[in-house]
């Protein structure tokens, strides 16, 4: 099982006139490992994931997984306002031979809890990686409850949770409902 203990930096996604500079990414994985990382994140919020076109999501994935040649795991943000879409996604992850994926709730549509389970649930039954949940209510306007994190506890892929809420109080909660379930 991946294990996700250690630093697992988001990377940025450098540009050069306006499209992806593979060449400044690849520099970018590299002092990125050489500094200690436990593994790598790209194409998450901090990588200007919204604004990439599929080919361009995959060929960061692509470009990062790669460089990194097996030295730490590569954790690929797939996730988007459409379950399709995630799907899409991930599966292009990988294709590419990223380690997992980092699953952010979907933005901007505010599905219900029971949607965000549907939704989480049917990537990573198409797609089964082990993933990461991203739960950052101030970016996508929904949060991912106590309650449906406690019913996802079952899928065996979900590993961890990113929790960007900023609550204490809430990582208590996660952990007292669903044990050592997550990281």
């Amino acid at each position: 099982m991946l294990s996700l203990r250690g630093v697992f930096p988001a990377l940025v996604t450098p540009f050069a006139d306006g499209a992806v500079d593979e060449e400044a990414l690849r520099a970018l994985v590299e002092r990125t490992i050489e500094g200690g990382v436990a593994g790598l994140v790209p194409c998450g919020t901090t990588g200007e994931c919204v604004t990439l076109d599929d080919a361009e999501h995959g060929r960061v994935i692509r470009c990062v997984v790669e460089q990194a040649a097996g030295r730490v795991p590569v954790i690929a943000g797939a996730g988007t306002a459409s379950t399709r879409h995630s799907i899409h996604l991930a599966q292009q992850a990988k294709d590419v031979g990223a380690d997992g994926l980092l699953l952010v709730c979907p933005y901007y549509n505010r599905p219900s809890q029971a949607g965000l389970e549907a939704h989480f649930r049917a990537i990573l039954d198409e797609v089964p990686l082990p993933a990461v949940l991203y739960n950052i209510p101030g970016r996508t306007g929904v949060d991912l409850s106590v309650d449906t994190l406690e019913r996802l506890s079952d899928v065996p892929e979900i590993v961890a949770i990113k929790e960007a809420t900023g609550s204490v109080l809430r990582s208590q909660q996660i952990i007292a409902r669903c044990g050592d379930r997550f990281t």
